[in-house]
Order: C-alpha cells, then sequence, then structure tokens
C-alpha cells in the first residue's frame, strides 16, 4: 500500500501540482483548501505526512499542527511559508511541525523533503555529527530543535540558544559549528557568567601593549582567537551594558576594537545561549534590545528534561557507558526499575544533574546491575541539596524569586514548584 499524504493549500493550481508531482512518485494524496477541510481530513483518515501552507483562510497552518497532534502525534507536518518568513516557520516548529519549505516551491527539495521523512528509517535516538559530541533523545520538540540546527548550521546567521541550565546548550552550539562551513575553524567558548565584569572586555576583545598598567604585551581576545570558526557566547545575558553595546558592533560592522584603540576586523560566526528571559531583560533596561534583536535572527529552545522524560531512558544508558569508560569502570547493567524511577524525577538541573548522579551512583556501585533500592538514597540526598540551593537563592536575593531563579539557572517556575514541594515559602518572606 502507497504511503498517504495530505496537502493543504488554498490556491488551487499550487494545489493541484502538489498532488499531481507527489502522484507521479508513487504517493497517495488527499489535498484539502482551508483550514476546516484539513481538520475534517485529519480526524477520519490516516496520513503518513501532512503538508500545509502556513497562510491559509479562516485559520493557519498551525491550526492544521494541532489538529494532526490531536488525532495522529505521530505523523509529521511540514509547513510552507513565503519567502524569508523565517520567524513564522521557527514559530510553527515550536508548535510542533516537522519542518518547512520555503515559497516558491522547488519540486525537487519538495521530493527530497517527502522522501527523508517517508522513506528513511525513524530518528535515531542519538543526533551525531562528526566533531560535536552527540545529542541524545527521540521526544518531537528536541528533535524540531536538531532540524533547526540543521536548517541554519550552513549559513553565516547568528544563532540564539535558549534553554534552563543543563538543557545542553552548548551541545547544540558545537553541533551548530560542526555542522557549518567553519567545522574546520576554532570553536571557542565562553562562559560570560564566569567572567569578572572587570575584565569582560579584555577577555572578549584582547588589549594593545601598554594599554593599561601591566600589560607588557598584546594579547587576543575571544573574537580573534574563534576567527575563521565560532565563537560560543554562553549566558549572554550577563554581559554588562558597555560590553554588550560593543557585541551589537560586532555583529553589525565585523569589526572590534581591542582594550588601547586598535581596530580588528571579525571573522568569527557568532552563537549566543541564555537560560535568562531576554525580552523581559530588554523591557526592564537590563539587556540592549537592539542586540536582543539582532541575536534573535534564529532562535532555537531546548526543552527540560522534564518535558521529555520518555529520554531519560536513552539518556541514562549513554551516560552510564560514557561515563564508566571515564571512570575505568564496569558499565553495570540498569535495570528497569532503576530507569523508571530516574524518569519520573523533576531534574531541574536538567541532563547535567542527571549525569552527576550518576557519576555518584557509578563510583558507588558494587554490582553489576544499577537498581531502584541503590539509587534512592542518592536521589533524597539530592532533594536536601535542591532544597538547600533554593533556600540559599531565595536569601541571597531578598526572596525576589525571578533573581533567585536566574541565580539557579531555573525557569521562574520551575522555582515556584520547588518552594512548594520544600515548602519554602516564608524563607525570607516574599514581595
Amino acid at each position: 500500500m502507497s504511503q498517504r499524504i495530505l496537502v493543504v493549500e488554498d490556491r488551487d493550481s499550487l494545489r493541484r501540482m502538489m498532488r499531481r508531482a507527489l502522484e507521479q512518485e508513487g504517493y497517495t494524496v488527499a489535498t484539502a483548501a482551508d483550514v476546516p477541510a484539513g481538520e475534517s481530513a485529519v480526524r477520519v483518515e490516516t496520513f503518513d505526512l501532512v503538508l500545509t501552507d502556513l497562510k491559509l483562510p479562516v485559520g493557519s497552518g498551525l491550526d492544521i499542527v494541532a489538529a494532526v497532534q490531536r488525532h495522529q502525534p505521530s505523523t509529521p507536518v511540514v509547513v510552507i511559508t513565503g519567502y524569508g518568513t523565517v520567524t513564522d516557520a521557527v514559530e510553527a516548529m515550536k508548535r510542533g511541525a516537522a519542518d518547512f519549505l520555503e515559497k516558491p516551491l522547488d519540486i525537487q527539495r519538495l521530493y527530497a523533503l517527502v522522501r527523508r521523512y517517508l522513506d528513511e528509517p525513524a530518528s535515531p535516538e542519538a543526533f551525531e555529527v562528526a566533531g560535536a559530541p552527540p545529542i541524545i533523545g527521540r521526544h518531537p520538540a528536541l528533535r524540531a530543535a536538531l532540524r533547526l540546527i540543521m536548517k541554519v548550521a550552513p549559513t553565516e546567521s547568528t544563532v540564539l540558544i535558549t534553554g534552563e541550565s543543563g538543557t545542553g546548550k552548548e551541545l547544540a552550539a558545537r553541533a551548530v559549528h560542526a555542522l557549518s562551513p567553519r567545522a574546520c575553524g576554532p570553536f571557542v567558548a565562553v562562559n560570560c557568567a564566569a567572567l569578572p565584569e572587570a575584565l569582560v572586555e579584555n577577555e572578549l576583545f584582547g588589549h594593545e601593549k601598554g594599554a593599561y598598567t601591566g600589560a607588557s604585551q598584546r594579547s587576543t581576545g575571544r573574537f580573534e582567537q574563534a576567527s575563521g570558526g565560532t565563537l560560543f557566547l554562553d549566558e549572554i545575558g550577563e554581559l554588562p551594558p558597555a560590553v554588550q553595546g560593543k557585541v551589537l558592533r560586532v555583529i553589525e560592522e565585523r569589526v572590534f576594537e581591542r582594550v588601547g584603540g586598535v581596530t580588528v576586523q571579525a571573522d568569527a560566526r557568532l552563537v549566543a545561549a541564555t537560560n535568562r528571559d531576554l525580552g523581559a531583560m530588554t523591557a526592564d533596561g537590563s539587556f540592549r534590545a537592539d542586540l536582543f534583536y539582532r541575536l534573535e535572527v534564529f532562535p532555537i529552545e531546548l526543552p527540560p528534561l522534564r518535558a521529555r522524560t520518555g529520554d531519560v531512558p536513552l539518556l541514562v544508558r549513554h551516560l552510564i557507558a560514557t561515563l564508566a569508560q571515564r571512570l575505568g569502570v564496569a558499565a553495570p547493567t540498569v535495570t528497569a526499575g532503576a530507569e523508571t524511577l530516574l524518569a519520573a524525577q523533576p531534574w531541574p538541573g536538567n541532563v547535567r544533574q542527571l549525569a552527576n548522579l550518576l557519576e555518584r551512583a557509578l563510583i558507588l556501585s558494587e554490582g553489576p546491575r544499577l537498581d531502584a533500592p541503590q539509587l534512592a538514597p542518592l536521589l533524597r540526598q539530592v532533594a536536601v541539596d535542591e532544597a538547600a540551593a533554593v533556600r540559599q537563592a531565595l536569601h541571597a536575593t531578598g526572596g525576589d524569586k525571578q533573581a533567585a531563579a536566574s541565580r539557579l539557572g531555573i525557569s521562574y517556575r520551575t522555582l515556584q514548584r520547588k518552594v512548594k514541594q520544600f515548602d519554602l515559602e516564608g524563607v525570607p518572606k516574599y514581595r
């Protein structure tokens, strides 16, 4: 039986052309001219792939995406967008679309995309790129982020990777670099939150000999060190306002000045990341709006681990194997009960926290199996440590939840959940 495709397109000529082209390739094709007809089709028929225009009468392609998720959640949806509407395409993928295709429609690209989803085996559990660590998981939100990485990597566009602390933002940045034409160049990572404010400018842009007391020789900064490659600015929301302006100049003019006044051409592709809400920071004046808009040319959001619990067993097996090799110990078999227990945890520290717990478990393990009773005490200790960390952050910020969440590298909503879980409502009194 041939594979079935639904095409939702309001332009008669384009709809007929797509149907004819796909039927010539042996697919069975149904069509709909608007949102109600498309929603009706996915309610009563089963499809292997759905192609929908984003701009439709009486609604939009996002309504088709939502309908497919309700009735056929395993069916991939590809949205067709107008040329240059990358923001709309990214939003569609955040809502659950598998991919996007730009107009004007090229038939060969359409064939290649359809074959990718219908003729190739199911997505593997590991996203592996030569020169970058693997990214593990099958959850649709993660796969959508990975498809965005593949789309943007061959370009020179600035990328902004968002997500909570520990979700793998540097792994994603390394994948962008490894898939780019700059892959043979350096990948230079800078944790902006770890730099003392007085040293940030010097660290990023370098200095000339004699620029200040003690500057006995010229020093290159990270932008120069990344020349021909990729500069990854992690936690870019922590940059001081004055340095934000200098980074904006690099993006806009491709030049910067070393401390001491010498102007240098910049040849580094910029990838930035943050666990903070830069949009909210622009509203309160703590982050430059013009820099935010230049960074957000191509945003990629990584989901928290608690949103993809089905990936936990895959991550556990991968991490156990990797950690065992690094520690020089035999990798134990992780029981189903242990995997179920781990998948049930909220993991506010995400994959990094899971990896830390598994490393501790491996060091303490004395047998060939790792089971739930062995992990339970470690998980209880994690809860105690989390409660102490939340309490300390609340004290340090005077009870400001937003500031405490930022300090911990978690979302505001996660902090609220932790406050309730650990009964910290009065520590200290909130505003």
